[in-house]
């Protein structure tokens, strides 16, 4: 189906379609980890289709604020690439799948030499934290946040502070991984600075828009075809796609691979990033999560349009 038609379509199904959805948000829960991501509305589920030409399709609570949190690490991984290159980057985390819980430390003990199996588990985007470039964690954070705004052509995304300061108060496991890492060498700097810029761009708060357009130059090649700006390169590109694959649902990443057939990468607050290559950036928000800590009616909502549309890569 030509790009425009397709664009039609879904905006004349996508209402219904998270009507659908939005009912398997009963059977999730909304995290509490981080007391205040236990705010957020349950039942809320919201979705931006955005297209090379900036085309787009919006449904449900699209507009919803909600924190970047994991959805963040995908891009810190993609500028610590930019600032650092390859070699030390992947001499820092590994390139695997763990087959483990996000927040698992289990095999930072088992395995040698120890680095964090990827840069999508919390101990790995804790160590990419601590290679991005900047004399200290506010000039660190801040070109973060510098990046997030070009990359979603909005120069109004901030931090959620209230979120930054209640997930810092409450990391203790975070914390314990962290110190581990320092223990085994891994992490060089100040383990409450490495924090304190992890805490920080997990924090930062978007809308599904935003991630859609974040997304849309991912699905093309790290070029915004909207603004005609080239924004990452390629090869970098194509590295973050191939974790989000692998790694971007958690362990249940191999499902969603199945169901969806789409690079994606969640968060604890409820949001998906996803893609079709060259076609749309997508952004999904739905709070009540499932035992992985994947969206239970985001992931409906994009299993039923991956099918309904043939999107699957596989």
């Amino acid at each position: 189906m030509p790009f425009t038609a397709e664009m039609d379509a879904l905006r004349a199904c996508l209402p219904q379609r998270v009507a659908v959805s939005r009912a398997h948000a009963a059977n999730g829960q909304v995290a509490s980890y981080i007391p205040d991501l236990a705010k957020t509305p349950r039942e809320a589920l919201g979705i931006s289709i955005l297209d090379p030409s900036g085309n787009s399709a919006s449904a449900g609570d699209s507009g919803l604020p909600f924190t970047m949190q994991s959805v963040s690490k995908v891009f810190t991984l993609i500028l610590a690439l930019m600032d650092r290159g390859e070699h030390i980057v992947f001499s820092k985390v590994g390139m695997e799948p763990s087959g483990d819980n996000f927040n698992s430390m289990l095999k930072l003990e088992l395995v040698e030499p120890g680095i964090p199996f990827n840069p999508l588990i919390n101990a790995g985007a804790i160590v990419i934290s601590s290679l991005i470039k900047g004399d200290g964690p506010q000039k660190k954070s801040a070109r973060i946040l510098h990046f997030f705004r070009e990359l979603a052509h909005n120069d109004a995304l901030d931090y959620n502070l209230e979120e930054y300061r209640s997930e810092s108060s409450t990391a203790f496991r975070n914390r314990s991984l962290a110190y581990f890492l320092k223990d085994n060498g891994v992490l060089k700097d100040d383990v409450e600075e490495v924090l304190d810029v992890y805490f920080h761009h997990c924090a930062v708060e978007i809308s599904c828009p935003d991630l859609a357009r974040m997304a849309l130059v991912l699905a093309c090649g790290g070029n915004d075809p909207i603004s005609g700006q080239s924004l990452i390169p390629r090869r970098f590109v194509q590295i973050a796609k191939t974790f989000m694959v692998t790694c971007g649902m958690y362990n249940a990443s191999g499902e969603f691979a199945i169901g969806v057939g789409l690079p994606a990468k969640s968060g604890v607050s409820g949001g998906i990033m996803t893609m079709v290559p060259g076609r749309y950036g997508i952004g999904v928000v739905g709070p009540a999560l499932n035992r992985k800590g994947n969206s239970v009616a985001g992931v409906h909502l994009l299993e039923t349009l991956s099918r309904e549309f043939d999107w699957s890569l596989f």
